[in-house]
């Protein structure tokens, strides 16, 4: 018995403690249109910590089609059940692509972000773009909202999920809308400078 609890502790040093990073997005998180889980970067994310030495469980808790208004409703409940170390917050495309209003929107997303940091989370917002058809107007509003949150919380930030390659027809599916495979990598190359300094060993 004695030898079983010993082993049992040992154990849980590598593996019990691990902390978790929640990943809280839409259909861009929750690898929308991929043959396998495996291909997005949420789970590309796994792979790079662990190969890096970081001890992390990630937990993807995306939803695709997910609003501001839908996240901000589930996010207590991911909260309470995954006590995340670290929360990336990846919302706001949806509401966006559908043309909300960009005020309420704004309010989800602050609260989320306060949500997560009042239960203890250091949070990385993360910044989306619309196409130039939804008018100058609405289109720079929504992309400073992400960066002005970010500055009002003190949080981290990705300046835009898709940076890099959102105008190569290739790195997407046929809507043109979900980033395919092989764009996953290129994603999480986005998230990482902003996440890495969060980071503990």
């Amino acid at each position: 018995m004695l030898r079983s609890i010993i082993a049992l502790v040992f154990l849980c040093s590598g593996v019990c403690h691990a902390a978790t990073i929640l990943v809280f997005g839409d259909s861009l998180s929750a690898g929308f249109g991929l043959r396998t889980q495996d291909e997005a970067w949420a789970s590309l994310l796994q792979k790079r910590l662990s190969t890096a030495g970081y001890r992390y469980t990630v937990v993807n808790a995306s939803v695709s089609g997910e609003t501001s208004a839908g996240g901000r409703t589930r996010l207590p409940a991911a909260l309470s059940q995954h006590k995340p170390a670290i929360v990336i917050l990846e919302l706001g495309a949806n509401d966006g692509l559908r043309g909300l209003p960009l005020k309420p929107m704004q309010e989800n997303l602050g609260e989320m972000v306060r949500m997560a940091k009042k239960a203890g989370a250091k949070v990385v917002v993360v910044g989306m773009r619309l196409p130039p058809n939804y008018g100058p107007d609405y289109t720079e509003k929504f992309r400073s909202s992400f960066a002005d949150i970010a500055k009002a919380e003190g949080t981290a930030l990705v300046p835009f999920l898709l940076e890099g390659f959102a105008q190569t027809n290739e790195y997407f599916q046929a809507d043109g809308l979900h980033p395919t495979a092989a764009a996953q990598p290129r994603v999480l190359d986005n998230i990482w400078p902003a996440l890495k300094p969060l980071l503990k060993r």
